[in-house]
């Protein structure tokens, strides 16, 4: 069994959280950020705090 662990991706654009997010749950860099982008325009604007927040938490890879 393989331990995945939810990691910052070398592939930044502002801090690697989403390219994180895309490669542990296995999906496309792109895809991830379209997601995340209307995530954030949906809840206005609550996915910059959940982004801010796991770039504090999210360790290096």
């Amino acid at each position: 069994m393989s331990s995945r662990r939810l990691t910052k991706s070398s592939n930044k654009v502002i801090a690697g959280v989403c390219g994180g997010l895309a490669e542990y749950l296995g999906l496309d860099y792109t895809l991830t950020q379209l997601l995340y982008a209307l995530l954030t325009l949906f809840t206005a604007f609550a996915g910059v705090i959940i982004y801010i927040i796991l770039w504090i938490i999210m360790p290096e890879n």
